[in-house]
C-alpha cells in the first residue's frame, strides 16, 4: 500500500498550482543539481550533491547510475540505505499532480537494495532491505525485505525465503 498525503484542488488541474505547493527558485535549484548529478559518474560527488544541496538521506556506500531522474519537486522525501545500487535512468517521484488533487508521499529504500535500471518507483512505497527490483519495473506498492520483484504491474517473483534457497549450493 502506499502512502501518501491527498491535497484537493478545484478548478484546473493540479499542476496549475505547482508554485503554491513549492516554491519556483527551489524547482530551479533542484533542476539544475538533479541534472548535473545525472551526468556525473562520480559516485561520492554525486551523493554530496544529493545530502547537500537536495537534502536527502543517502547511506555510506550507496550508488546512482548516470540518469537516475529524481523527484525535482520533493527530493528530499526520498532517503536511500547503505550499500544500495540505484539503476541507470531510475525515476524515482515523491509527489503526482492529477486532475482535482496532488499526492505527497515519502520513498524509503533500505540496504543493500538493487534497483535495475528503466525502473520506476511511486510516491508512498517502502522497500525493503536486500530486495531486488528487475530492469524496467513500476514499483506501485511497497516491496517486502529480501524480494525479487518486477515487471508493470510489478509482482513478486521470489519471496526471501525462496531466492536463499535458490542461491544455495547444491547438495552433494
Amino acid at each position: 500500500m502506499r502512502r501518501t498525503k491527498r491535497y484537493p484542488v478545484s478548478g484546473v488541474n493540479s499542476l496549475w498550482h505547482v508554485y503554491q505547493t513549492v516554491p519556483f527558485f527551489k524547482v530551479v535549484k533542484n533542476f539544475i543539481v538533479i541534472q548535473a548529478a545525472r551526468y556525473t559518474p562520480f559516485l561520492g560527488i554525486k551523493n554530496w550533491m544529493y545530502r547537500t544541496f537536495l537534502r536527502m538521506k543517502i547511506g555510506d556506500q550507496s550508488s546512482f547510475a548516470l540518469m537516475v531522474m529524481l523527484d525535482v519537486m520533493f527530493p528530499e522525501k526520498i532517503s536511500v540505505g547503505r550499500n544500495t545500487v540505484i539503476g541507470y535512468n531510475t525515476t524515482i517521484l515523491a509527489h503526482e499532480y492529477l486532475i482535482k488533487e496532488y499526492r505527497l508521499g515519502e520513498v524509503v529504500i533500505g540496504d543493500e537494495v538493487m534497483v535495475g535500471a528503466n525502473t520506476t518507483i511511486l510516491p508512498g512505497v517502502e522497500i525493503g532491505d536486500g530486495a531486488v527490483i528487475s530492469a524496467g519495473t513500476l514499483v506501485h506498492k511497497d516491496v517486502p525485505p529480501g524480494a525479487f520483484v518486477g515487471g508493470n504491474p510489478m509482482r513478486l517473483i521470489y519471496t526471501k525465503e525462496e531466492m536463499e534457497k535458490r542461491l544455495e549450493p547444491p547438495a552433494e
